[in-house]
């Protein structure tokens, strides 16, 4: 008689992946996810086109007369194409949310803090390198029309002409980080961009409407110029030293602090809260 033997149990075997999970490739997947959304794209043209159509408009109406430089035609258009800035920040995060995809993103990155990190550097470097490309292409644009009229930008000054491109390049990246912010605080894309449109857009003009108040209402107007836009205009254009506003050094701080502020929220929100 043949005896039956129970059948050996095959062991479990583990494959051990050569990849690891680092920043760096976290870095790489979230700069796939922004550079792949035609909205991403679309954003920056319109940003290109509203810069060195304003900066234009402004240098062809300018006089010598006015002694007004020049390189203010080409960062005052940031008054606009802040809100593409923020609204690119913003979708970025809850175009995730509402596709499904942030469930895929935190369960192969289960630090959530990186997730976040990672979605804010693409977002802002990709910002101030598209900024500065831009604002750079808008000088160049007007420099004949400076020159015609007397009034050349000055490449060789970098406080006059360099500073303010720089700094307006990263007050763009400070509005995504905004949008960033907003939407991994809210998730939802109509409420995190109507949050960013407001903090950004329309709080500094309902804030103007009380500088022709009484006293009893000047500190709303005081207040204001720590908003986000007001910092920004303070840091590339310094006020006179004595002057009423923002010295560069408080507004680069106001700056910094509105970042540190939104990136903390968002933290504390996506830790704790279920995708």
């Amino acid at each position: 008689m043949s005896t039956l033997t129970a059948p050996t149990p095959s062991r479990a075997t583990h494959v051990t992946s050569p990849h690891r999970l680092n920043f760096l490739r976290i870095l790489r997947s979230e700069w796939i996810k922004v550079a792949t959304l035609r909205s991403t794209w679309w954003s920056i043209g319109i940003t290109a086109l509203l810069t060195v159509g304003i900066a234009t408009l402004i240098a062809s109406t300018v006089s010598a007369a006015d002694q007004f430089p020049m390189i203010q035609a080409v960062v005052s258009p940031i008054q606009f194409t802040m809100l593409l800035a923020g609204i690119l920040g913003t979708i970025s995060v809850t175009g995730e949310y509402s596709t499904g995809m942030i469930r895929s993103t935190l369960t192969a990155v289960p630090v959530r803090g990186m997730v976040l990190a990672a979605k804010a550097v693409v977002l802002a470097a990709l910002l101030f390198v598209a900024s500065l490309v831009i604002f750079f292409g808008a000088a160049l644009v007007i420099s004949p029309i400076a020159e015609s009229k007397g009034l050349g930008l000055d490449w060789a000054d970098f406080d006059v002409t360099i500073r303010p491109i720089l700094l307006a390049s990263a007050a763009m990246a400070v509005f995504a980080l905004i949008g960033v912010a907003f939407g991994f605080i809210l998730r939802s894309g109509a409420g995190a961009i109507a949050a960013t449109v407001a903090l950004l857009f329309v709080l500094p003009i309902v804030s103007m409407t009380f500088n022709m108040a009484g006293e009893a209402w000047q500190w709303i107007a005081e207040a204001s110029r720590y908003l986000p836009m007001s910092a920004a205009q303070y840091a590339i254009n310094p006020v006179p030293e004595g002057a009423d506003g923002l010295s560069p050094e408080v507004a680069y701080l106001t700056l910094a602090g509105w970042v540190v502020a939104g990136m903390l929220g968002a933290w504390a929100v996506l830790r704790t809260r279920d995708a």
